[in-house]
């Protein structure tokens, strides 16, 4: 993954930002431990062999900026409206807080920057893109709760994931529109409590490692060279689609897991008809899974039964089977070791 030493201090100081960002007792010394992630994810996006990694580096760093600027300037202001005891400025100041910290994310309404960053960047830093990175501004977004602009926003991220990955052909644009939708149930999660969107984090940054993992490992990066993938080798076929349909949230694999536990939790709360709109778009994103393999297995091809493209006894072969068994068996293990113990 880190081909010089340099990418590796860079990575060293990427996780050194995030972990004073939750760590930090004052807002500005957040603010400063999200800068620091900022600056050393932007050389990590840096690849000569790939010219939008260059537009991709720049839109990133202008829209980090921007939402950093607007992060710094809210907590002013509401220290400010704090000490004249201004109540509705507070409230103001605090969507403000929170708009800044869903932009770098990649929330939905705030999303126009995500997908397009998606497409310039290589496998390895789009998976730290989708789950890294979005752990700071998560768990500072906790802090700040606010029920009806939450609401709005679980709503925003559920349509735009859902009805954006529709006409996508590019994979990476496609695991972009999902992750906005998987942060819509997150941001559910921390209206109930801050473990359970932790704990939808954990298993949707796993999902997506093995997703990216297969994707990385043979080189796939638009629909149409799927294709070809899965005409020469039936495995290979079934490992994608079975964590594909584990990522979508579909029973009973593991991705099903994190999601039933908000349903649960959503139901505790009473907020049937929010739970009911996040269920039937998350199908949406089933259907785009399901798309991907479509014609892999539903149409017909000629396969020859000498024609072994694929290395059975590659390591990263074998890892995949390992990180796609877990995904499609996870819920059987959960339930196992919660009756075992």
């Amino acid at each position: 993954m880190f081909k010089n030493s340099y990418k590796f201090l860079f990575f060293i100081t990427l996780m050194s930002g995030t972990f004073i960002t939750i760590s930090s007792t004052s807002w500005f010394g957040a603010w400063m431990g999200l800068e620091i992630n900022l600056l050393s994810f932007i050389p990590l996006m840096m690849n000569t062999n790939n010219l939008l990694s260059s537009e991709a580096s720049l839109k990133y760093f202008l829209t980090q900026a921007l939402a950093s600027s607007i992060l710094l300037f809210a907590v002013v202001f509401f220290f400010m409206m704090s000490n004249w005891g201004n109540v509705f400025m507070e409230n103001y100041t605090n969507l403000m807080i929170c708009s800044a910290l869903l932009l770098k994310s990649g929330a939905a309404p705030f999303h126009f920057w995500f997908p397009s960053v998606m497409e310039g960047l290589s496998w390895n830093n789009s998976l730290i893109l989708m789950t890294w990175q979005k752990i700071a501004p998560m768990i500072l977004l906790s802090y700040c709760l606010n029920l009806n602009f939450f609401i709005i926003i679980v709503i925003s991220c559920i349509l735009i994931g859902s009805l954006g990955g529709l006409n996508q052909t590019s994979l990476r644009k496609l695991m972009a529109f999902s992750s906005i939708n998987h942060l819509g149930w997150m941001v559910a999660g921390m209206m109930n409590s801050e473990n359970l969107w932790m704990t939808y984090f954990l298993f949707y940054s796993f999902l997506s490692f093995t997703i990216i993992f297969l994707f990385n490992n043979f080189k796939l990066f638009n629909i149409n060279q799927m294709f070809g993938l899965f005409n020469s080798n039936s495995i290979v076929k079934f490992l994608m689609f079975l964590s594909l349909l584990s990522l979508g949230g579909l029973p009973p694999f593991m991705g099903f897991l994190p999601k039933w536990l908000i349903i649960e939790s959503l139901i505790n709360m009473n907020m049937f008809f929010l739970l009911t709109l996040m269920v039937t778009f998350t199908l949406i994103t089933l259907f785009f899974y399901i798309r991907i393999c479509y014609a892999a297995f539903l149409l017909n091809h000629n396969e020859n039964n000498w024609n072994f493209n694929i290395n059975y006894f590659n390591k990263n072969y074998f890892l995949s089977l390992i990180f796609t068994f877990i995904s499609i068996s996870g819920l059987f293990i959960v339930n196992f070791l919660y009756w075992l113990f």
